[in-house]
């Protein structure tokens, strides 16, 4: 039970700060808890529920009124862990560098896995009861029915739920999942030497992973080149280790596969959420059926860069430069603007999180890299930690992070706290459906060519990815995970083999259109998203399925609005795919991946019409 917040993916760049900060650009963690003492008074409540759930153990079958007091103390012993893991959290990212926050953060850790282990029993329990007997307990007692949906999860789950000593094994070894991402995260961070580079500029830079988001778009080419040739050659000097690292996580996922008897990792990872496998079978169909249009965009960037063959080095710098200065006042009015199509209420409750402190804006000193939003703290509200610059990506991010915070604002206000907590494969919509409405905001206030150029180009970028990449990520891993399902061994160099295979037929190697070099073909080792089993894959199904809500609200097609707050405000009440299908989008048909591949084209005609114009 730990908690996972909603990330960007990628590192953003920690910048100096450029405001003097006021307490309303800080959030207020103090209505969470309004000290530490605080947190540990609560926590010490949850001591005494685990003895009381203890009690519980052989007790769910008794009677209805038994059974929903049992339910009911484990919903109120995850709900307060959530709100004490949220807090601990926050406040180790106001500051990494504080030791007691750290050890908040630990405690936090501990006090999930206990709750874990204590809970253990439930589900087999659950099991042992049986459908039958839940029926009538539901049919007895009309308030259960907020457990309906998780009752019915459980009760799924039959097949692959052990005895209630299996379970409590199982709990006890989640004290070690994650190892290898921990190791992944201590080496890249911590361990590694990164090599110091001087540009032609004369600046000396340390290349360490931060730096090589900001330097890979070097104005420069042999700068970039240079960047690239230095940050991959130190991976190639840690492949073997890195890739000991990683074979690991995946033994670890074959051994959960087995033990809890599904046929693979990635029906194992996929039915946690019952999503069906032919959904990702068909993402990774439709994305290679649309490969052309990605080699498109790179035969784009190509001539609009000025280059006469792109390199993997070419891919980040973007398209056009601006100079616009957005400060956040501004940034902010973008945003409210750009997602007034989803009404007055949801305008003014982000209005209201923006006006009363939900976010954390500004970069400083040891503030934690990056944006996310946490939505755990169910009976508060949503929290956005920004490092905004005044720039247009930072306004996309606010819009991103707001898109997840208006997610759990609305799923946490019309859902039982048991229903609220929504699936990453659903998550990933809500942000890019609101990145999707800025850039229709820009591109109606557009001033010249230039300025509407630069949107239209960041907007590609975003699409190649949010989609491209990350297909091209969960491609990867379901080979790899496929083969050591089967018992094969995976080298770090046979990882880089199988990655550089998949890459430049990503990249149309073959056709001329990208020209990459062995040496980039390490790049697996540096995305630690590969530590989390089939994740990435939601981002590109995700984005995927936006680019069809949006386009169908902005034509005002009947229905699509509320059919889309009714899936914002669904939370978890039901599985993910189903509920993005009863909104409207099949992401186990081809339709919403070739919408988003007519996107991208609609996208580059109008870039060449403007390009055709200006010649």
């Amino acid at each position: 039970m730990k908690i996972r917040h909603l990330l960007l993916s990628g590192a953003a760049v920690f910048l100096a700060p450029l405001h003097a900060e006021t307490i309303a650009d800080r959030w207020n963690l103090g209505e969470i808890y309004p000290s530490v003492a605080a947190w540990n008074a609560d926590a010490d409540k949850v001591d005494a529920q685990l003895k009381d759930l203890a009690a519980c153990k052989g007790q769910l079958g008794k009677s209805a009124a038994r059974f929903k007091q049992c339910l009911d103390l484990q919903a109120d012993l995850t709900k307060r862990y959530y709100r004490l893991a949220a807090y601990a959290s926050e406040q180790a990212a106001e500051d990494t560098g504080n030791a007691a926050y750290q050890e908040l953060g630990q405690k936090s850790d501990l006090l999930g896995n206990r709750l874990t282990e204590a809970s253990a029993f439930v589900d087999p329990e659950i099991l042992h009861v049986g459908k039958d007997r839940i029926a009538e307990f539901l049919k007895k007692d009309p308030s259960l029915s907020i457990y309906r949906f998780p009752l019915a999860q459980t009760l799924r789950k039959a097949p692959h739920t052990l005895n209630d000593q299996g379970e409590a094994l199982i709990a006890k070894f989640g004290l070690m999942d994650g190892a290898g991402g921990s190791a992944y995260t201590i080496l890249t961070n911590a361990d590694i030497p990164w090599p110091k580079l001087k540009l032609s500029t004369g600046e000396e830079i340390t290349l360490d992973a931060s730096a090589y988001t900001k330097y890979r778009e070097l104005p420069n080419r042999d700068d970039r080149k240079k960047v690239m040739d230095a940050f991959f050659g130190t991976f190639k000097t840690y492949e073997r280790t890195l890739g000991v690292n990683l074979y690991s996580q995946l033994k670890q996922d074959a051994v959960y596969a087995k033990v809890r008897k599904y046929p693979d990792s990635i029906t194992r990872s996929l039915d946690r959420n019952n999503v069906p496998v032919g959904v990702f079978d068909t993402l990774i169909a439709q994305t290679n059926a649309n490969l052309p249009t990605l080699y498109r965009y790179f035969r784009l960037r190509a001539k609009m860069l000025g280059v006469p063959q792109l390199h993997y080095y070419d891919i980040y710098p973007p398209l056009l430069h601006s100079d616009v200065t957005l400060p956040f006042e501004v940034g902010r009015k973008l945003v409210l603007e750009a997602v007034a199509p989803l009404g007055n209420d949801y305008v003014d409750a982000l209005s209201y999180g923006f006006d009363h402190r939900w976010m954390d804006t500004y970069p400083r000193p040891h503030k934690l890299s990056g944006a996310h939003m946490d939505g755990y703290a169910y009976d508060v509200h949503p929290y956005v930690l920004m490092n905004y610059n005044d720039d247009y990506d930072s306004v996309t991010t606010v819009a991103h992070e707001w898109g997840h915070a208006m997610h759990s604002y609305l799923a946490n206000k019309a859902q039982p706290f048991v229903t609220s907590h929504y699936a990453i494969f659903v998550a990933e919509i809500a942000s890019t459906f609101n990145e999707e409405l800025l850039l229709q905001r820009v591109l109606k206030t557009a001033k010249t060519d230039d300025e509407r150029l630069y949107y239209l180009g960041y907007a590609l970028e975003q699409l190649r990815g949010t989609f491209f990449r990350q297909a091209m990520f969960a491609e990867f891993e379901r080979n790899i995970h496929a083969r050591v399902d089967k018992g094969e061994p995976l080298t770090g160099e046979a990882l880089t083999k199988t990655y550089c295979d998949i890459l430049k037929r990503y990249h149309g190697v073959q056709e001329g259109v990208v020209d990459i070099d062995d040496a980039y073909c390490v790049e697996w080792a540096y995305i630690p998203h590969f530590y989390n089993s089939f994740y990435v894959y939601q981002y590109a199904t995700s984005i995927a399925a936006s680019a069809l809500f949006a386009q169908r609200v902005g034509a005002n097609e009947p229905g699509a609005l509320p059919r889309y707050l009714d899936l914002l405000k669904a939370g978890g009440s039901g599985y993910p795919y189903e509920l993005v299908k009863k909104a409207g989008v099949d992401l186990a048909t081809p339709a919403p991946y070739q919408a988003l591949a007519a996107r991208m084209n609609s996208i580059m005609d109008e870039i060449e019409a403007i390009l055709a114009k200006k010649k």
